[in-house]
């Protein structure tokens, strides 16, 4: 999807998002910054890249009932199913992070405080390319 947002060439165990710290302030950024620390009380300093927490808690939920326009990839000859979104604050950064949910998860199946973990997710496929994406899914769920 975005490189240098997620690891991309391992499994799931070791898939994970991809921030950046500053190295004046500790404050972590995602999406990445690789230009400047965004904290307005900071003078600023080196950005290095930091692997961010597998594993996190909802902190909000909804689902998406519509086919969304443009540039969004879909094939408007396959019927639209829709899509649970999920916030999730990060266990050790204390960020919330937005992403789609695992495949077969529903906002049935989610609750706000509940423990969830980032896993690799297909966003699209065309002629033997696919791009990968990010998911949340419930801890202890395998789909």
């Amino acid at each position: 999807m975005v490189a240098g947002w997620f690891t991309h060439d391992s499994g799931e165990e070791d898939f994970r998002l991809l921030g950046t710290r500053c190295t004046a302030c500790s404050s972590v950024f995602f999406p990445r910054e690789d230009a400047f620390c965004r904290n307005p009380a900071c003078q600023g300093g080196e950005l290095t890249q930091v692997p961010l927490s597998k594993r996190g808690r909802v902190w909000s939920y909804t689902d998406g009932r519509y086919r969304p326009p443009a540039p969004y990839v879909s094939d408007p000859d396959v019927p639209w199913e829709p899509y649970t979104l999920v916030a999730v604050e990060l266990e050790a950064e204390r960020m919330v992070v937005l992403g789609q949910a695992a495949p077969g998860v529903t906002v049935a199946d989610l609750t706000v405080g509940m423990e969830v973990e980032v896993v690799p997710g297909v966003l699209d496929e065309d002629a033997g390319t696919v791009r990968t994406t990010w998911h949340w899914r419930p801890v202890g769920v395998t789909r």
